[in-house]
């Protein structure tokens, strides 16, 4: 690839592909978000494993924002008889900062409540007593709020404007006032749940917004997972042939190891009008947080979850914007400080960006020494990463903080049109697709790869001799050894054919316990 002049979108919709992913990847990077740190090994149902932001592309809700983040990473279909309840001691917060401040102006908090039915659950006459039932299920579960749910979910959703703490917080409602939605059990099983599809779609609710004249729509309820990656060879110091992850025509040659896993999704959506302030940028990411204190009770009380008793303030243990970079750009030293943190101090963790290991771990895992990009500090990777891209997706006056962020001034691809490797692609393609990462994340964007090209320099290479991005004279072509080859790189799992539905909540009826769960289900309408 010979470095020549980009029309001047497309040169800065390169700078984004390129430097915002290098932050958040290299060869044995590529997990998302699951188990990232130390402590939130611990705590799974509060782990979050995958943040999208993206112009809503289902016909019909032009102008729309989806906002999804998912948690409980590497959910196995079979795990009852408890499932993956989330948890009711815990706040999970979608963020959203419309200034460019690095400070969240609208939180977006969950809250949840999980119930025996009745408050004692159900109780079937066993040789003359009534006997509590061992399962979550007392029957065949159809409909919402289902009477023969033994353990009922339901969740709030809380607007909050400004501080987090300390801001105005109003409730959202749904269009016939009540402020407290059911959540679908998860996908048990055939006998339990013969059509998933159409009693999952029934927990899709229009929400009334404060202070939005726009409805909005929520979804809360497990997903099938929708990152693909090649997990274990990855981890195990890139366990492939050289080959496998530099041929582009071997995409797809490898099985999505997290495939068969399900997540829990928390997704809303939202009309763009609601969400921005002085420009179209809008930056987010999501947390979760835990009381300070807990107290475990050794002869807790009958009921459900009793055990634990909590206390204290909210103390934020998960953070998520941009895909992969705790779980391996952040020192290992440092992640559960980074899980704790806020955008506004991101500084701290300046020289993870300018001085990335992972390159030089890379050269380790390929036993090929010399490949690593050679431009300190990593011009490339510090301007999408902290700022935005100028011209994309850049607030006006940004503070650098590590966030996703989206111009929502730019129009959504239908999703046949969708380029995988988001603007990267669009630009080597010559294609008109600016809707996707690092402008955002749409399920369908596959960040592995378009991370491993640029932390291996791809950008710098674009970049030229005549440093057509303005990126300093380090970031050259002649600081990457190798080359064009950088543009080549891939995890051989292609994250395109992940199944995905066609409209709100976009990811997919989650795989099944048993019965016809061999396969996810999905209804005609949704099939890809």
């Amino acid at each position: 690839m010979n470095p020549r002049p980009l029309p001047s979108i497309l040169r800065t919709t390169a700078v984004a592909a390129a430097a915002v992913c290098g932050l958040a990847a290299a060869g044995d990077s590529l997990a998302s978000s699951h188990r990232e740190a130390p402590f939130i090994t611990t705590a799974p149902k509060v782990d979050a494993t995958d943040f999208y932001m993206f112009m809503s592309y289902e016909p019909g809700r032009a102008g729309y924002v989806t906002l999804i983040a998912n948690y409980q990473p590497l959910q196995d279909a079979y795990g009852g008889p408890n499932y993956f309840a989330l948890d009711p001691n815990a706040l999970y917060e979608i963020h959203l900062d419309n200034n460019g401040d690095a400070k969240e102006d609208l939180t977006f908090q969950f809250r949840f409540r999980n119930q025996l039915a009745g408050d004692s659950g159900v109780a079937l006459p066993v040789g003359g007593k009534n006997i509590a039932i061992p399962l979550v299920q007392a029957g065949q579960v159809s409909q919402v709020s289902d009477p023969r749910l033994n353990l009922g979910e339901s969740f709030s959703v809380t607007l909050v404007r400004g501080d987090r703490r300390k801001g105005a917080a109003v409730a959202l409602t749904e269009a016939i006032g009540g402020t407290r939605f059911a959540k679908p059990v998860d996908n048990i099983g055939s006998k339990t749940i013969p059509d998933y599809p159409a009693y999952a779609a029934r927990h899709v609710y229009t929400v009334g917004i404060p202070g939005c004249t726009m409805p909005g729509r929520v979804f809360v309820g497990q997903r099938q997972d929708p990152f693909a990656v090649n997990l274990g060879t990855i981890f195990d110091l890139v366990n492939a042939p050289v080959a496998v992850i530099t041929d582009p025509t071997l995409i797809g040659a490898v099985p999505n190891t997290i495939g068969d896993k399900n997540v829990s999704t928390l997704a809303l959506e939202v009309h763009k009008s609601c969400l921005v302030a002085g420009d179209n940028v809008i930056g987010g990411w999501t947390s979760a947080s835990l009381r300070q204190a807990r107290l475990l009770d050794p002869t807790p009380k009958p009921g459900h979850q009793t055990t634990e008793k909590v206390g204290g303030a909210w103390t934020q243990v998960s953070r998520l914007g941009m895909p992969l970079v705790n779980e391996v750009v952040i020192g290992l030293k440092d992640k559960d400080r980074f899980n704790g943190s806020r955008p506004r101090d991101d500084g701290q963790f300046a020289d993870y960006v300018t001085n990335p290991s992972l390159p030089a771990l890379l050269e380790i895992a390929l036993a090929l020494p010399g490949i690593a990009p050679t431009n300190f500090p990593r011009t490339d990777l510090v301007t999408t990463f902290l700022t935005g891209i100028k011209g994309v997706n850049q607030p006006t006056g940004v503070v650098p903080s590590e966030m996703l962020r989206l111009n929502t001034a730019i129009a959504a691809v239908p999703f046949a049109q969708q380029n995988r490797l988001g603007i990267v692609g669009n630009v080597l393609a010559g294609g008109s697709d600016n809707a996707g990462f690092p402008n955002g994340r749409r399920p369908k964007d596959d960040v592995v790869d378009v991370a491993l090209v640029a932390v291996m320099g791809g950008l710098c290479v674009a970049n030229g001799d005549t440093d057509a991005f303005g990126l300093g004279g380090a970031c050259k072509p002649s600081a990457v050894p190798l080359g064009t080859t950088a543009f080549k790189l891939h995890d051989a799992v292609d994250q395109a054919v992940v199944p995905l539905l066609s409209g709100f909540p976009y990811l997919n009826t989650p795989i099944a316990g048993a019965g016809i769960g061999a396969e996810p289900q999905r209804s005609a309408a949704n099939r890809r």
